[in-house]
């Protein structure tokens, strides 16, 4: 047990020295190339000033502390909510497909950001805020109206199916206001919400997202063992003493939290969600107190890696996140797929 536990947590802290330097390649790459190593003095200099003599320009500065940073932070924050909700989505229905956008979150989101753009409905109310808010609010709304109809039915899948009914009238009406609605210019901009980026990111809109990460996610850790009571089937977790209905539900709750922030301020990246927590089960096992930071800190990496070659795979133009990550996400699952049904055939 003890040699078990030194082995998990030597695997976090490497995940941890990979998010560090997945993060300084991110800030390091891009039209102006800066060495990692100006990155990471540039970055003490801030949090401990008068630790490095400056040699830096003041444009490098403000490249990496207003640019860049927040990109490559947001990115990670965007991947650890996206593959912690996803290993929720999965352990609570019990679904090695389900995904954070489960309910419908990420067409919601889109639909209300179709809205603000395209029809002006609230546009420039909060500023830069505005995008991220209408996201959010669109994000909820399927997820209230699947709650608020899917509850009804004691069947437990019912909440899901509503949700994913929901998930195709929204996005329908997606379809509709950009085929009938919006011109050229807004057709191009809500595509590339819709297929999600950090183009957009700053240190203001970086502390939504964080703060649902740190307030859910350790509600969620501290909540685990009752995921692995669940896998026991319905029935043996509510023989336990467990409230199964209402923990799926808050369980459900919080993952579409999580995923409406992410989506709120990245857009609708697929695949992290539903590729990194099988691979962070395949690397540590599937109890929830593992499977979940482990998830994050993976996402966390795959996401800061997938927004460096988006940014990077191009000169001209800048590559959406979702395009790269479908592209990576899909062929690796499928392999994974594979090789697990290789295994149950033997």
């Amino acid at each position: 047990m003890t040699r078990s536990r030194a082995g998990y947590g030597a695997l976090l802290v490497g995940l941890l020295i990979a998010l560090a330097v997945a993060l300084g390649l991110a800030v390091s790459f891009g039209s102006v190339r800066i060495p990692v190593g100006d990155v990471w003095a540039i970055v003490g200099a801030r949090l401990a000033p008068g630790t490095f003599e400056t040699w830096w320009s003041a444009a490098r500065d403000s490249i990496v502390i207003d640019s860049r940073l927040p990109r490559a932070l947001t990115a990670a924050v965007v991947g650890a909510s996206l593959a912690m909700s996803g290993a929720v989505a999965q352990a609570v229905t019990r679904n090695p497909l389900a995904d954070p956008y489960l309910l419908g979150v990420s067409s919601g989101a889109g639909f209300m950001v179709v809205l603000v753009s395209v029809l002006g409905i609230g546009a420039g109310v909060l500023g830069v805020f505005t995008i991220p808010a209408a996201a959010f609010i669109g994000a909820m709304a399927p997820l209230f109206l699947a709650l608020l109809i899917g509850g009804r039915y004691p069947q437990p899948t019912a909440i899901i199916l509503v949700g994913v009914a929901l998930a195709q009238i929204f996005s329908a009406l997606i379809t509709f206001c950009i085929l009938v609605l919006a011109d050229d210019q807004h057709v191009t901009s809500v595509m590339h919400w819709l297929a999600g980026g950090f183009g957009d990111a700053r240190w203001s809109t970086l502390i939504f997202p964080t703060v649902a990460l740190v307030v859910v996610g350790i509600a969620l850790m501290l909540s685990a063992q009752w995921m692995d009571v669940l896998q026991t089937g319905d029935d043996g977790a509510a023989a336990l003493g467990m409230n199964v209905r209402r923990f799926r539900v808050l369980s459900l709750l919080a993952v579409s939290v999580l995923a409406g922030a992410a989506v709120s301020v990245a857009g609708g990246i697929g695949f992290i969600g539903l590729l990194i927590p099988h691979l962070a089960g395949f690397i540590v096992g599937t109890r929830a107190i593992r499977l979940l930071p482990a998830a994050a800190l993976l996402g966390a990496v795959a996401m800061v890696a997938a927004d460096t070659v988006a940014r990077s795979v191009s000169e001209s133009t800048e590559v959406p996140v979702g395009v790269i990550t479908a592209l990576v996400g899909a062929p690796i699952f499928v392999w994974m797929l594979s090789r697990q049904y290789r295994r149950l055939e033997q």
